[in-house]
């Protein structure tokens, strides 16, 4: 079978349908009913490659990343206009933070502006604090500073939201918002940036066995650890006496960006 990170499977491709993620966030399997590889969140990019009942074989536009979403979660691609720059926001049923909420969406989602205001900005799932978001085209110049807002959130294997969150997630995260292409594993985002040496600079990746960090000083790494199942800030020496107690080896790459 191909890898379906960087590839989709020949064999399922029988149409090539654009679309858009049109729920707060969604599991992308491996396979229909099968468990969660990664996620994607609202106004997400896909193509259709094929389907199977309820579900769709489907292509993430952001990394290329194949795998199965429900049918439900889909909907026509808009022209986006806006992105969550907070680190979630809530769409009310009217401009009015009192109103009820509709949803709830997570930092990086992409949103289509129908009118707009000093404080609000109607979508078609509701009204968004104006200062919640961001004009298209928008482009961070810090990972690091993109990292922090993740602060706190909790630890969720394969997760991508400000719901839940893992290593690589955070990683994938706070690059895309810089507009550095990044893909959603561990073990590929090895490959970014270039070797590097001590001492350890802002922006930094360090890599473990199925583990990557972001360095926000020469001291320090910010990560979503399962540790504390929690995005949390640590000092690096402490990180890597930790992680080799714990079993999981020795620090195996140092990448500048």
């Amino acid at each position: 079978m191909s890898d379906p990170r960087v590839t989709p499977d020949p064999a399922l491709i029988t149409r090539s349908d654009p679309k858009q993620i049109a729920v707060p966030f969604e599991d992308l399997s491996r396979t229909p009913h099968g468990p969660r590889d990664r996620q994607l969140i609202f106004g997400d990019s896909v193509t259709v490659l094929n389907f199977d009942g309820v579900w769709r074989y489907v292509q993430s536009s952001k990394d290329n990343y194949c795998g199965y979403v429900k049918a439900h979660s889909l909907q026509p691609l808009t022209n986006a206009t806006h992105i969550v720059t907070a680190p979630a926001t809530h769409a009310y049923t009217t401009a009015d933070f009192k109103s009820p909420e509709r949803c709830s969406l997570t930092f990086a989602s992409k949103i289509t502006a129908l009118s707009a205001s000093d404080t609000y900005i109607e979508t078609a799932i509701g009204f968004i604090p104006a200062q919640h978001l961001s004009p298209l085209p928008y482009e961070a110049n810090d990972p690091a500073a993109i990292a922090e807002l993740f602060l706190g959130t909790p630890y969720l294997w394969g997760g991508n939201s400000r719901w839940g969150i893992d290593c690589s997630g955070l990683i994938q995260a706070a690059l895309l918002a810089c507009a550095i292409p990044c893909p959603g594993d561990s073990d590929q985002q090895m490959a970014l940036g270039a070797d590097a040496t001590t001492p350890y600079k802002r922006n930094d990746l360090l890599f473990w066995k199925g583990h990557v960090a972001l360095v926000t000083d020469a001291e320090t790494i910010i990560h979503a650890n399962a540790h504390t199942m929690s995005v949390t800030y640590e000092r690096i020496s402490d990180a890597i006496q930790r992680i080799k107690e714990a079993g999981d080896g020795p620090l195996t790459a140092h990448r500048r960006l």
